[in-house]
């Protein structure tokens, strides 16, 4: 077994480091803006990449990022895992039981919202992919991709932006965080299946993997979520708490993760699966998943947004046209589609609309889909500035907008949307809120 070498663990340590320190600043900055903390990450990765400091001071950039193969091989693991571990606390936001209580409407507005910009983002790249920067490869494959990355909404986000404006536990927030649930779910499906389109190093015949993924799924949101709901009344008595759910969750986290990457489709989609099932279970503590959270978005994440900065020159891949293309299409998309399910559903325009911005916001999501077609060819430098560029700005501008829609109607007014409890889903008095 190969060692890393002194320099190999000096040189690791110092960019783990960096990219911390760097992160934590930026995040604490855009927060202090009232941005999502992602943001000041990639500003962070930017700033340490080729785009700022290896331009102006690429000696360091070169002994830092670009002097120690073996070192940054040792940080792709690292990023590895914080992908991995970013997709399982995005499972652990899904509660099925939530989604089954908001029932047809929420059902409406996933769907009509992963419809419609599934078609804009398939049927303008396809018959226009050398502007989208395909010039040779799998026309119909490089479409799904760009459909299925229009229609994904970032569900951590947008619970954050629903607690900013005061309308987590309202009638409409309920509707837009079991619509974003949905959504994801079904994203993330499609997503493993164009994966597997592309072979990435499985064994198995296409029809196989696609076989097995769907078999997957289905036990892990039906008798997978059962097991886990017997079996964690048990770890939690047995085991030290909170250390015994915690190793356990993160050791099926990787086993489900191996699983997926074995059969082709990208470890992400096993943990985030599993963090469906163990989520959705009522013996999986607020506390627990709270302790979570912590670690990953506060140690893991950091380290996986700062990085994408680091593999791109954003000054040199950015591409004016191409980047206003894929907002026009991402905003148009989910803003129609999202927004004409609520109207559907019963709410009048102006609330319609604001649930169309609502789901708007794809934040990390979308970068993680982008960075995987990156890495295995599908797509250029440029369109995944543009992806990054889209995810950024959609997440800033979901909160005020929806804020803009509803101002004429006091957003968190109680006569607009009665409080609901986020577990019990029955109405909730302003002396119990």
């Amino acid at each position: 077994m190969e060692n890393l070498t002194h320099q190999d663990v000096v040189n690791l340590f110092l960019q783990l480091a960096a990219m911390l320190l760097l992160a934590r600043i930026f995040a604490e900055i855009a927060q202090r803006f009232r941005q999502p903390a992602v943001v000041g990450e990639l500003l962070a990765g930017i700033l340490l990449g080729p785009t700022i400091l290896g331009t102006f001071v690429p000696d360091f950039h070169e002994y830092l990022f670009m002097s120690n193969p073996s070192a940054n091989l040792a940080l792709d693991g690292f990023v590895q895992i914080a992908v991995v571990l970013l997709l399982f606390i995005a499972g652990l936001e899904v509660e099925l039981h939530l989604v089954w209580s908001q029932g047809k409407s929420a059902l409406s507005i996933s769907l009509l919202g992963l419809i419609v910009p599934f078609a804009l983002g398939f049927v303008f790249p396809y018959y226009f992919s050398s502007f989208f920067g395909l010039a040779e490869g799998d026309k119909l494959l490089f479409s799904l991709f760009m459909g299925t990355a229009m229609s994904i909404t970032a569900l951590p986000v947008v619970v954050r932006i629903l607690m900013d404006l005061n309308l987590f536990k309202t009638k409409m927030g309920m509707l837009i965080v079991a619509s974003a649930m949905v959504n994801d779910i079904i994203g993330w499906l499609i997503f493993s299946v164009i994966l597997s389109f592309m072979g990435k190093g499985s064994n198995l015949s296409l029809f196989q993997t696609i076989g097995i993924t769907l078999v997957f799924t289905f036990f892990m949101l039906t008798l997978g979520k059962i097991i886990i709901n017997k079996v964690l009344p048990w770890v939690n008595k047995k085991l030290a708490w909170p250390g015994g759910v915690l190793s356990l969750s993160m050791a099926f986290c990787f086993l489900a993760a191996a699983f997926t990457e074995w059969l082709g489709i990208h470890a992400i989609f096993g943990a985030f699966l599993l963090g469906v099932a163990l989520g959705d279970s009522e013996h999986m503590s607020e506390r627990a998943k709270e302790i979570v959270h912590q670690f990953i978005n506060n140690i893991f994440a950091p380290l996986f947004f700062v990085s994408i900065g680091l593999k791109i020159n954003f000054f040199t891949n950015f591409e004016l046209m191409l980047t206003l293309a894929v907002l026009v299409i991402s905003f148009a998309g989910k803003i129609v589609g999202s927004g004409y399910g609520a109207y559907r559903g019963g709410f009048n325009i102006k609330e319609s609309l604001a649930v169309g911005f609502g789901m708007n916001a794809r934040g990390a999501m979308e970068i993680i889909l982008g960075l995987i077609a990156l890495e295995n060819g599908l797509i250029d430098e440029k369109l995944f500035v543009a992806l990054v560029v889209m995810a950024i700005i959609t997440s800033m501008t979901s909160g005020p907008l929806m804020k803009w829609a509803l101002k004429p109607s006091k957003v968190g007014s109680d006569s607009e949307s009665p409080k609901i409890d986020y577990h019990k889903n029955e109405p909730k008095s302003e002396e119990s809120g």
